[in-house]
């Protein structure tokens, strides 16, 4: 009987496994998840450096601008709010797009060339019935 992984195997295995997901999901591990880690990085950051979640939430919404003299430092406070006005609504906006891609995709009742060929045939002058009629 082989000895069981290793801990670090068995990351290895579900990492390789990644590509087996779903568009959407394999976006959301691979890509997405920087953008969200950042942000939440600033948002931690400037949450401990302002003294309050909720102004850091204030700024990164925009009901706060990162100029004003209550929000102290300035630098953190503007990066958070370009992630705010920037970074969040391209990951949503990108979410949506591959959600719709997605439904596009599964609807799809019947291929091009099917649709096609069933044109080219309606296309053709009608036979004239069998046993010539009269």
């Amino acid at each position: 009987m082989p000895p069981p992984p290793t801990w670090e195997q068995r990351i290895r295995s579900r990492w390789a496994e990644r590509h087996a997901l779903g568009r959407l999901p394999y976006w959301l591990l691979t890509r997405a998840s920087w953008v969200l880690g950042l942000c939440a990085a600033l948002f931690v950051l400037n949450a401990v450096l302002l003294n309050s979640a909720a102004k850091a939430y204030d700024v990164m919404i925009g009901i706060t601008s990162p100029a004003d003299p209550s929000v102290d430092p300035h630098w953190s406070a503007w990066l958070l709010s370009v992630a705010g006005w920037g970074a969040i609504p391209a990951f949503v906006g990108a979410m949506v797009g591959y959600l719709v891609t997605d439904q596009v995709q599964t609807h799809q009742a019947e291929p091009l060339e099917e649709v096609l060929r069933r044109l080219r045939e309606l296309s053709q002058p009608p036979t004239p019935p069998p046993g010539g009629g009269a």
